[in-house]
């Protein structure tokens, strides 16, 4: 008989037989999607890994089976099923033909067949040898999945449960590392649900719910997990900001879930921080957004926080890997208890390939010769400056007039793109160029948003943010945009400043990579040489393809339509 037949016949009623799907708490799952298939260019997506069975109890999924016709040989299907409980990071993978069944223990290597599928209580015990309370109590918690319209990747679940594993483990400091667009936010969310509704708390004894504090470095990022938490009751949530600890006269203590940024709790009347007004015993769980940036290093500006209230339980998320530049961050947290990386991210399915446009200039260095107009400041004759000096020491209004011009005519102008720049100053200069040159006729089409821009800025990124708005279509920025903003549609990175941090660079990257119906990739547009970054070992995740000139078959380009003319008349430099 074929497969399907064999399922029905043989390996259900096996399955049955030892109490799966009878047993309270049990449950089989059935065709299980573990990935979503690697979004491929032009043909959709590739065919994504399909489990034939998941064993649930508990709430924990507990073993993998993969099953093949009753004419195959037992271990026909092992493979596949070692790859699969590899990749759910289960202990226990089976392959059956109906007939036999061969069992593997992924951890110890033990394999062999046996005469029946383990009962529930059976595998749990095996799984789960040393008892612990807190553990079973946070997988009796269902995972939310917000009105059902959300369910939790394979990833995210076992990023929950390894991070519940550690807090039932009594470990204090707790570190995640996902790649951008994963959802992390949607994971601290999981966590912090399942530790309201067991209501463990700091004294560990249920008799109150936690409170936790989810502290980030930008209002939006704050404001985006606040709205992240919407299942929660609404008085179980709190917005700390110190205007409205002016007009109280007292920090808020009402509510369950309180969220925040470090510079807020970091102001205060007379240099006394606001977190300081909390016992340092107040929160039970901290959950710090993108803790690699300056907060683990003894200067950095979340570590009198973090000390003060050094009795919770923190945990950390992270977009990065361990390098030098975060080295601090992984020492004070210790090792992730889970790591996705980006080029997992991309192969699962889960987001979104990218290709790269190099693009080389003739003025992508410029020497001063004292015939050269100076329009403002001082030019050093014969200094070399190179891409790290342009538009922060020197400025060449026609190099950044031909750059604009040339991305414009390269990408679909009714594609949501960012740009990034050296200063505040190039990212308004450059906001300038774009709208004039561009074809639409809205004057808000290219928009800034700066640290400068305040709440008008902010304005202009939420609507861009918004699916279903088509203006701004461009935002030019500095560094405001590079981490953390959950915009699903962006078509268009364009580097227009140089990127000597991995970190930085990975963050960026992460801007185009969530997902958004009919998007199959994004491209990068570089001016300034970023890509050589996936040269680096430390990077995880390759181009599509380098896209090639399609007038000189050279990437980067090195014919006439790409590069920018020298007329004497446009050499004119602004010394800054």
């Amino acid at each position: 008989m074929n497969e399907s037949e064999t399922r029905a016949e043989y390996i259900d009623p096996k399955l049955k037989a030892s109490g799966w799907g009878d047993v309270e708490g049990s449950k089989v799952l059935r065709e299980y999607h573990i990935t979503a298939g690697k979004i491929q260019v032009g043909s959709g997506r590739a065919k994504p890994l399909i489990a034939d069975y998941i064993l649930v109890y508990k709430g924990r999924k507990l073993a993998v089976i993969e099953a093949k016709s009753d004419i195959c040989g037992v271990t026909e299907g092992l493979g596949q099923s070692k790859l699969y409980a590899e990749k759910l990071h289960l202990e226990t993978a089976f392959s059956s033909n109906g007939k036999e069944i061969y069992q593997v223990n992924m951890e110890t290597g033990k394999e062999g067949k046996v005469s029946a599928f383990p009962t529930p209580d059976e595998l749990w015990t095996k799984t789960f040898a040393v008892q612990n309370d807190w553990r079973d109590k946070f997988a009796n918690v269902p995972f939310e999945d917000i009105g059902g319209t959300k369910t939790a990747r394979y990833y995210q679940e076992i990023a929950i449960n390894n991070t519940m594993n550690a807090i039932a483990d009594n470990k204090q400091r707790i570190l995640l590392t996902l790649a951008t667009g994963t959802g992390k936010t949607f994971i601290a969310f999981q966590i912090a649900w399942k530790l309201y509704h067991t209501r463990w708390n700091l004294k560990r004894d249920g008799s109150r719910r936690p409170r936790i504090l989810f502290l980030a470095d930008r209002n939006i990022l704050a404001n985006q997990a606040f709205n992240a938490f919407s299942a929660f009751p609404e008085d179980a949530l709190v917005r700390i900001k110190p205007s409205e600890i002016a007009r109280r006269g007292e920090v808020p203590t009402n509510g369950s879930i309180f969220f925040t940024i470090f510079q807020s709790f970091m102001s205060g009347p007379e240099n006394k921080p606001y977190f300081g007004d909390y016992p340092k015993d107040y929160f039970d769980f901290i959950v710090i957004d993108e803790c690699h940036r300056g907060g683990a290093n003894d200067e950095g500006n979340w570590r009198d926080i973090m000390e003060y209230f050094s009795p919770a339980v923190q945990l950390g998320l992270t977009a990065t890997p361990k390098r030098v530049e975060n080295a601090d961050t992984y020492r004070y947290f210790g090792e992730p208890v889970y790591i996705y990386s980006l080029k997992e991210g991309v192969n699962d399915g889960f987001l979104t390939p990218f290709k790269v446009k190099r693009i080389k200039t003739t003025i992508d260095d410029y020497v001063y010769t004292s015939d050269d107009f100076v329009i403002e400041g001082a030019a050093e004759e014969g200094k070399l400056y190179t891409e790290s000096d342009f538009n922060r020491i020197i400025e060449i209004k026609a190099r950044e007039e031909k750059r604009v011009k040339i991305f414009m005519e390269q990408i679909n102008q009714k594609e949501k793109s960012i740009v990034f720049c050296a200063t505040q100053n190039h990212a308004a200069a450059v906001r300038d160029l774009v709208n004039q040159v561009k074809d639409s006729r809205e004057s808000s089409y290219c928009q800034r948003v700066t640290a400068n821009d305040g709440e008008l800025g902010e304005q202009h990124l939420r609507d861009f943010q918004d699916n279903e708005k088509t203006i701004p279509t461009i935002l030019t920025t500095s560094q405001k945009l590079s981490t953390g903003v959950d915009a699903r549609n962006i078509r268009n990175i364009i580097l227009m400043r140089p990127i000597n941090s991995m970190i930085e660079f990975k963050q960026i990257i992460g801007r185009g990579t969530r997902l958004f119906d009919g998007k199959e990739f994004f491209t990068i547009y570089d001016f300034v040489d970023a890509s050589s970054h996936f040269s680096d070992p430390d990077w995880d995740g390759e181009p599509i393809a380098p896209e090639v000139c399609t007038k000189c078959g050279k990437s980067p380009c090195v014919c006439t339509g790409n590069v920018i003319a020298y007329p004497k008349v446009n050499k004119a430099a602004c010394a800054v």
